[in-house]
């Protein structure tokens, strides 16, 4: 029996955590740039806005962990409108070429915008030349 190759995956990290070899494609998914952090030690491939959620979802849900399947929902649904959708596209297409690492700032490490976009990403992969919604 031939062996499945094994997919990259979407990773999710600090970006106060160092970066490490297996990181793959290190991506920035806030809106805001991480407090603290020069730009040289985050050591970020791409700061990818268009992705992070808008500044009035952040305001809306920021610190209430209790809401966040409403958060999700929220997000959900920017992230099917342009330019977002576009910029999922991208990541998702990035994963062809190995892992890529959602970084984000939040000290919530459960309930943070990288959190729910991987998990959205993951539940939209699409096979080879399948259009996603």
């Amino acid at each position: 029996m031939a062996k499945r190759a094994k997919m990259a995956k979407f990773k999710i990290k600090r970006i106060y955590e160092p970066a490490a070899d297996d990181d793959g494609l290190r991506v920035l998914v806030d809106r805001l740039w991480p407090r603290g952090i020069a730009k040289q030690k985050a050591h970020i491939d791409q700061w990818l806005k268009d992705v992070a959620p808008s500044h009035a979802l952040r305001r809306r849900f920021h610190d209430k962990s209790a809401e966040w399947t409403k958060f999700v929902s929220a997000y959900g649904r920017e992230l099917k409108q342009d330019p977002a959708r576009g910029a999922a596209a991208g990541l998702r297409e990035q994963l062809r070429h190995g892992p890529v690492t959602l970084l984000y700032a939040s000290r919530n490490e459960t309930h943070n915008n990288a959190v729910a976009l991987k998990y959205w990403l993951e539940r939209r992969k699409s096979k080879p030349g399948q259009k996603t919604r």
